[in-house]
């Protein structure tokens, strides 16, 4: 008995670090020290322009997401969604992420799926400028079927205490405005997959439209903090608007949003109609086109649009702060 025979190669993992190395290479910072393949991770980051540096984390998975990705036999985007959703928590209060590690938990190792995600990670990284630094992949029979896997990720960023963004300087009267979402993101899968066959997952443009990849909403937001004095952000992950923008309000606010102020994306019209899911509950489940709300002051709109137009984020008002208790009323 070995421990290749019980299911685990280790010959073929550490084969794979190495093209891993070179990989990562592509999004290291200048603060990155030392390569891939030692037991942690080197990062030097540069407290020299901040007052009072604050270091910010974050970690997240895909979720069932990648139960479509299996189905279609398409792993090329997910690893962009891993990192998609840890970065964007992190810039939700300002901070600027540094360094990413990954979690790749497996039945059965195969290569070629594993680089695809790989890639994807990658990507990521250098979309949110990011530097992967380091991972972990478990190859674990008999807990995982051989064809499963699941991924998991974490981010560290850092801001100066002095500029992070929790939402207390919010106002009455302030505007809110919305991140066009490429569709779902990461979130909503396991009531979406219910709403699809395998085979419409597969061959259709459904299943095309469940798989686009999480925006990154990095690089538009550090643009607009330059320019613009921002309030709230909040990522629109599971919960929807009802439950994300109410974490990074004052307890004695609300926000009113406009359904109509933005088109719903074709995926989210065709889930309501097949599951005869009212409105409510698909505000509360899904993003329903909106990625990422900033609340700003009115004269900042135009301004805001202008940078975020540059970055090809298209943008709505979709709501407005006033007096409340803390929630979000969606007429």
């Amino acid at each position: 008995m070995t421990y290749k025979k019980a299911g685990v190669n280790v010959k073929q993992t550490n084969a794979m670090v190495k093209n891993i190395k070179l990989m990562s290479q592509k999004t290291n910072r200048n603060e990155v020290i030392g390569k891939i393949g030692n037991f942690s991770g080197f990062f030097k980051p540069n407290f020299k322009r901040m007052k009072n540096p604050i270091l910010v984390a974050s970690t997240d998975g895909v979720g069932t997401k990648l139960m479509v990705a299996e189905i279609k036999n398409k792993y090329s985007t997910v690893g962009i969604d891993l990192v998609a959703m840890c970065v964007n928590d992190v810039i939700a209060c300002g901070a600027e992420p540094l360094l990413f590690l990954d979690y790749f938990a497996t039945g059965k190792v195969k290569p070629k799926n594993f680089f695809n995600i790989l890639k994807g990670i990658v990507q990521g990284c250098r979309e949110s400028r990011c530097s992967l630094i380091g991972g972990e992949i478990a190859e674990m029979p008999g807990f995982y079927n051989k064809d499963k896997f699941d991924l998991a990720g974490f981010c560290v960023g850092i801001v100066d205490k002095k500029k992070i963004i929790d939402g207390t300087a919010v106002k009455e009267n302030d505007i809110v405005l919305g991140f066009a979402s490429s569709g779902l993101h990461s979130n909503g899968y396991s009531l979406a997959r219910k709403l699809f066959s395998q085979k419409e997952i597969k061959y259709s443009k459904w299943g095309n439209l469940l798989l686009k990849p999480t925006i990154i909403y990095v690089k538009p937001i550090l643009s607009l903090l330059e320019k613009i004095k921002v309030k709230s952000i909040a990522h629109i992950t599971g919960g929807g608007l009802y439950d994300n923008i109410p974490r990074v309000i004052p307890r004695n606010k609300n926000v009113t949003i406009d359904k109509k102020s933005w088109p719903i994306p074709e995926i989210f019209i065709e889930m309501k109609r097949r599951g005869g899911i009212d409105d409510r509950e698909m505000f509360r489940t899904f993003n329903m086109g909106i990625g990422m709300t900033v609340i700003i002051d009115k004269n900042s709109v135009a301004q805001s649009e202008k940078i975020l137009k540059k970055h090809n984020i298209k943008s709505w008002v979709i709501g407005r702060v006033n007096k409340g208790k803390g929630s979000v009323v969606i007429n």
